[in-house]
């Protein structure tokens, strides 16, 4: 936990007089100094406030003897009950911790994300490139960028490493608060469907909310696709609009079918984007044609409020000419010019695990991406089948994947209708299967094959094995995707993680 000034009681009454109740207190107790905060238990030390949270499967509650044993000098409840007895440190009670814990942390790390341009990307794909994208822009025009994300979070080159795309709200203000301190100006975060569930982002002053698309994924965690939706349109129907700041904007893709039910708060200024498909979609704010495509990257014409500019993109695929304009929106709203970022693009090193080229001598085209659910594995394929057919390069696709174990089943099968498709050879094998059986998992993909012999199928549950046959199968020209690990540098079999890397199978493969 960054460290930062202590928290008075009447500081933190004043600021929550309406939500919390001083239950007990002593003769000394306006003098007390909250010297941090934290929701667990195992964090305790001395001077603590501990925010006893309700979670989905644990209750912050029950661990309120093992936080007074380690000095917790405040405690913030919902349940009297819960107190063990004989504490004689000050409670306060509210209706919902979950609720303030996200406000509390942003008042203990004094409030950071009033002090930076603040930049929420959420949808089922695309959050981690654009969030990249915009760090670009905003470090060439010397304006120091924050991430927060899936892959890491990080400053320049100081890295924090996460196991979460969102983190708990006390960790996020501390990290806020660890970006102001290191004169971050901009912060880029990737919000998450589960971290708007939960709460997780409601304690930062967001200036720009941006949705990219939602196809199927994590139902396993919703329990429909319009719930999934309806979590996605909070960041910007209310958490867009709680925001103290003066100008807010909603960058939303209108080309996606749920994008256009998208009502943002009535505060903010609503910024389309899409693609003009032959004069079609001018209406759109920020509306693009391509030129050309290759895999070196595409070029495209963009039209925005500011002008228009020719933009030469490094990046491969037309699902990252949307992430290119979405980032550019983004920054224009921040005060950056279109051109000044068409100027820098090129420049771009690319994101790790996102369509990621393995340098080889064999003339065979490797790509790793985090590819992970049915639309994200389609974007990619089809970027690269479209790839082939303008160029007539004759050459195969072949396809790596498999699916999380413990995670949604329901688009296993949709991997493989999407892979079959678009691939000329398959190859099946584990991906995370945690504490599920790899060949289950493995079967229930096969489910989604509809028997189409022309595409050879290969099932093969040691991934490592399975890229390695791959690689020796492919041959020049050919591309190999190796898809849904991504950056990821482990592998979860059962509850442990072992160390994998995707990218670097690969490269000692191609050696």
């Amino acid at each position: 936990m960054t460290i930062t000034k202590p928290l008075s009681l009447e500081r933190l009454l004043e600021e929550f007089k309406e939500d919390l109740t001083l239950v007990n207190a002593t003769p000394l107790s306006h003098q007390l100094a909250i010297t941090g905060i934290t929701s667990s238990s195992k964090l305790v030390q001395p001077g603590y406030l501990f925010i006893a949270e309700k979670g989905i499967a644990n209750d912050g509650h029950k661990y309120l003897p093992i936080a007074v044993e380690k000095g917790a000098v405040a405690l913030l409840v919902e349940r009297l009950d819960a107190i063990p007895q004989g504490y004689n440190g000050l409670v306060l009670k509210a209706q919902n911790t979950r609720l303030l814990s996200p406000q509390i942390a942003s008042l203990f790390f004094n409030k950071p994300s009033e002090k930076l341009f603040c930049v929420g990307v959420t949808g089922t794909n695309g959050k981690t490139s654009i969030t990249h994208l915009i760090e670009h822009f905003f470090n060439a025009a010397k304006m120091p960028t924050g991430v927060i994300g899936t892959i890491d979070h990080h400053l320049g080159s100081k890295i924090w490493h996460t196991e979460m795309t969102t983190p708990h709200p006390i960790e996020l203000q501390s990290r806020l608060n660890d970006f102001v301190q290191s004169k971050a100006r901009v912060l880029a975060i990737e919000v998450s469907s589960h971290a708007i569930s939960q709460k997780r982002v409601e304690g930062i002053e967001f200036d720009v909310g941006i949705y990219t698309n939602l196809t199927r994924d994590h139902l396993d965690y919703h329990s429909t696709i319009e719930e999934y939706f309806e979590v996605k349109e909070l960041l910007f129907s209310q958490i867009l609009g709680q925001s103290t700041k003066n100008n807010l904007y909603a960058i939303i893709n209108r080309d996606d079918p749920w994008g256009k039910r998208i009502q943002p708060h009535p505060r903010t200024t609503q910024w389309t984007y899409g693609m003009d498909k032959n004069k079609q979609n001018l209406s759109n704010d920020f509306s693009f044609a391509i030129n050309k495509m290759s895999f070196s990257g595409a070029e495209f014409t963009l039209q925005t409020p500011m002008g228009s500019a020719n933009i030469n993109s490094p990046l491969i695929g037309l699902h990252n000419v949307y992430n290119v304009v979405a980032a550019m929106a983004a920054g224009i709203a921040g005060g950056l010019s279109l051109h000044s970022m068409a100027a820098v693009l090129p420049q771009f090193n690319g994101i790790p695990g996102r369509l990621q080229r393995v340098p080889n001598s064999h003339d065979k085209f490797v790509f790793i991406d985090y590819a992970h659910s049915p639309d994200a594995l389609e974007n990619v394929l089809l970027a690269l089948q479209n790839l082939f057919h303008q160029f007539a390069i004759k050459g195969r696709i072949l396809c790596v994947f498999g699916c999380g174990g413990d995670r949604d089943k329901g688009k296993r099968p949709l991997m493989a209708a999407v892979a079959e498709k678009y691939s000329d050879i398959i190859v099946v094998t584990s991906d995370n299967p945690r504490t599920e059986d790899p060949l289950k998992i493995i079967n229930d993909i096969k489910v989604g094959f509809q028997g189409n012999h022309s595409r050879p199928l290969i099932i093969e549950p040691d991934r490592q094995k399975a890229i390695a046959f791959a690689l020796q199968e492919a041959q020049p020209n050919d591309v190999v995707l190796i898809a849904g690990k991504g950056h990821e540098d482990y592998q979860i079999i059962g509850k442990e993680k072992f160390y994998f890397s995707d990218y670097e199978v690969a490269r000692k493969l191609l050696a």
